[in-house]
């Protein structure tokens, strides 16, 4: 899907993967690295490291990328004056998980102005190369890039109209891993932003930010037609992304 939306160079960061992914890449890659294996923030530099593009869009391996998606992406971030632009993620499929997957997605991530992107995501080449993701973050990088862009030089981010497809996604299993990953990524903003010297209210808000961001206004957004059918699913997601913080939280506490 990338080669058919016009993207001139094609670098994948691979992480020994075992599902065909490699043997796929190989025929489309521009280049392939190697991913070592200790964090986000490390793989997806060495990508932009050697990247030579005016743009560079992060995306992942599950990730289709619709007809004209690209352009909107780039069409936002040029008439916004954005440092970086996402796009809405839809799942395929009319089970009850992707109705509610796709609930959740269409409130969580909703087009328009926005403080964090995460993965699909559009940036300007040179001033990601400049300025990219923090290594010491395995799981938070995301938040820290646009976090420490916003701080150093004003930037500005976004939801762009454009749709991406996640395939393979469709399971309570990937729900399970993403929640997962959430749950790591919460125990590293914690921990990092405690070492800083985080105020109790501060502490507070974190704690309470999966439930605010995945519950609470994602229903607050939606028809009672829909809310009804999708609580419990929320429930679930935020019950397990909790989970996964504390698990962290205990493992970090033990050394």
């Amino acid at each position: 899907s990338l080669q058919e939306i016009g993207i001139g160079e094609i670098i994948v960061v691979d992480a020994k993967s075992t599902d065909g992914t490699r043997e796929i890449a190989d025929r489309y890659a521009t280049m392939m690295l190697e991913d070592p294996g200790i964090g986000l923030g490390t793989a997806r530099n060495m990508g932009i490291a050697v990247s030579t593009k005016r743009f560079i869009l992060n995306i992942g391996s599950d990730n289709v990328m619709s007809r004209g998606s690209l352009m909107e992406m780039l069409k936002t971030l040029a008439a916004d004056h954005l440092q970086g632009v996402g796009a809405m993620t839809v799942v395929e499929g009319n089970d009850y998980l992707a109705r509610s997957m796709n609930a959740w997605w269409g409130t969580r991530f909703r087009q328009g102005s926005t403080s964090v992107i995460g993965t699909p995501s559009l940036f300007d080449g040179a001033l990601l190369r400049a300025n990219p993701f923090d290594t010491s973050r395995q799981h938070s990088d995301d938040s820290e890039l646009c976090e420490r862009w916003s701080a150093q030089f004003d930037a500005r981010f976004a939801i762009s109209s454009a749709h991406v497809f996640e395939v393979g996604k469709n399971s309570w299993g990937e729900v399970a891993l993403r929640c997962k990953n959430y749950g790591f990524s919460d125990n590293e903003v914690f921990k990092n932003g405690s070492a800083m010297g985080w105020t109790l209210n501060r502490k507070l808000k974190s704690i309470a930010h999966p439930a605010r961001v995945d519950f609470v206004e994602p229903l607050g957004r939606m028809g009672l037609r829909t809310a009804l059918p999708t609580a419990p699913f929320l429930l679930a997601f935020i019950g397990m992304r909790y989970a996964s913080w504390v698990k962290n939280a205990l493992r970090s506490a033990r050394g």
